[in-house]
């Protein structure tokens, strides 16, 4: 049964309201001001609120700004009553958060028909509210999910740390790195296009596409033919129109040698002690053409170095109307602690927060990096 709470200094309003709600089948309670009106609305969490305007103490205007400000009480359907027919005045109403109005004296038709609809509109605004909330937990039981899947950090043999930030809940970044055999380490990041569900799922699937691949023969290895076996996968045109950029790096540490590929993905940077060296091959993204080509190249990696893959969302970052972050200020910022022995990932996505235009303190796209220490 609907609970509608009835506010108003006038006994005899109260009564008149009281007796004809009631003969409708309805659960009422009164109070006899706003104060004692504010106290059992956050007691008894009515479906439906009639309030009078004009009241001592606190008035219909502060009772309904009270209760619209509360999350528990927001969708409470909320009836000014009131003997006031001018607009400025039901504009003021309805700017302080009122849903309808009720001329007083009540006329008993009126109020049966605002009633009905009052409170089946509190219904639909529940039943909506269960189903968000229920959507809420799925996404958040599939972003807990997601995150599950990606590799722990590692201290050794090499130190590998990373950093996974969905722009919402779910996001369209991956990254993985594996062991292919005793001496080859595989190294991706990518980023499927759009944000939510569908490009979370196709991130995932891409991932335990790769994981379940047999690496046993050096052929299989080449990073150029893992791009034009996910080319072939994962055309836009079976996969609703989403497309994914990639960068796929297989390491050597013994030889001290990474060949790497691109597809359409921002270049790495191999921060060395003198410099930051961008490592990409040309390359569309994967999914564009069937018949899209691509190339690996290889570079030897000096000692003490540190190889960072990642996501666009890490560095176009708007620091104007015209400029982002960029490239340049990410390598610049990685080299500056090329030194450091502690975890920096934190301290340089700080420091790219703090170069937005804006006091946002998130980021607009999904970010992901990877930090190899060689």
């Amino acid at each position: 049964m609907s609970l509608i709470l009835v506010i108003d200094d006038d006994a005899t309003t109260r009564l008149t309201l009281t007796r004809s709600l009631r003969k409708q089948g309805y659960e009422v309670e009164t109070a006899c001001d706003g104060d004692e009106g504010i106290s059992l609305a956050q007691a008894l969490m009515p479906s439906l609120i009639i309030c009078d305007w004009m009241m001592p103490k606190r008035d219909g205007l502060e009772v309904c700004q009270w209760v619209k400000s509360r999350p528990e009480l927001v969708n409470t359907y909320f009836i000014l009553l009131t003997a006031r027919d001018q607009e400025d005045d039901l504009v003021r109403g309805l700017e302080t958060g009122a849903d309808d109005f009720l001329s007083k004296p009540p006329r008993f038709n009126e109020l049966r028909a605002r009633v009905q609809a009052g409170l089946r509109l509190h219904r639909i605004n529940f039943e909506l509210e269960q189903q968000r909330q229920m959507l809420e937990n799925e996404l958040l039981q599939a972003a807990v999910y997601v995150r599950s899947l990606l590799p722990p950090p590692v201290t050794e043999p090499i130190p590998i740390d990373w950093r996974y930030l969905p722009s919402v809940q779910l996001g369209g970044d991956g990254l993985d790195y594996f062991w292919l055999d005793k001496e080859h380490l595989a190294i991706y990041v990518l980023d499927v296009s759009g944000h939510g569900v569908g490009p979370a799922l196709l991130s995932v699937s891409i991932l335990n596409l790769l994981r379940s691949q047999r690496w046993d023969h050096p052929a299989v290895r080449s990073p150029k033919r893992v791009l034009d076996m996910l080319n072939g996968a994962f055309q836009m045109s079976s996969h609703n129109e989403m497309y994914f950029t990639i960068w796929f790096g297989v390491y050597c540490p013994r030889q001290r040698l990474l060949t790497y590929a691109c597809g359409g993905h921002p270049p790495a940077l191999l921060v060395t002690p003198e410099e930051v060296v961008r490592l990409k091959t040309p390359g569309l993204p994967i999914g564009i053409i069937d018949d899209a080509e691509f190339q690996e190249e290889t570079y030897t990696v000096p000692p003490d170095s540190r190889l960072y893959v990642f996501s666009d969302g890490s560095y176009e970052i708007p620091i104007n109307d015209q400029e982002i972050w960029g490239l340049s200020n990410l390598g610049q910022a990685l080299h500056a602690q090329r030194t450091n022995p502690d975890p920096i990932l934190d301290l340089i996505l700080q420091q790219a927060l703090q170069s937005r235009r804006d006091a946002k303190a998130t980021f607009d796209d999904d970010v992901s990096i990877v930090e190899l220490r060689c």
